[in-house]
């Protein structure tokens, strides 16, 4: 496999023999966050693709899966997700069918449905008093401390 890091908010997974890889088109773009969730997302994507094709008796060597992102604000964060997929041996009656196969992806339903997050940590304790913030997020999504 080859991720590729085709922007600042898009990436590439092909299904390139070997390792997985991870390259940049300069060596001075970094590897971020968002890369990596994006990355995570493609994987997870071009893996139930490619297990439903192996188990339709469809060929998926040529399987692309690019994701690209944008951010909203308040709180910032990314606001959307895009995949797109590149898939020239499909044959076109599947194709609705395939569209309906990646969204089975569990980073898609985790997405969709995000879960609660908490946060704890420790401090030395001449540094701290025993304050702790839990930071949750509802039902909205919205972020809360508590």
């Amino acid at each position: 496999m080859k991720l590729t890091l085709l922007t600042e908010d898009s990436i590439r997974l092909e299904p390139i023999p070997g390792p997985m890889t991870i390259e940049a088109p300069t060596a001075d773009q970094s590897y971020s966050p968002f890369h990596m969730v994006a990355g995570g997302l493609a994987y997870c994507t071009f893996s139930v693709m490619y297990a439903w094709a192996e188990n339709a008796g469809l060929k998926a060597e040529d399987l692309i899966v690019d994701v690209s992102w944008t951010f909203a604000d308040d709180p910032h964060r990314v606001g959307q997700y895009e995949i797109q997929f590149t898939w020239p041996s499909l044959p076109a009656r599947r194709l609705a069918a395939a569209k309906r196969v990646a969204e089975m992806c569990t980073l898609h339903a985790t997405l969709e449905h995000p879960p609660r997050i908490t946060i704890d940590g420790t401090a030395s304790p001449s540094m701290t008093e025993g304050a702790q913030i839990a930071v949750t997020a509802d039902e909205t999504g919205q972020r809360k401390a508590s």
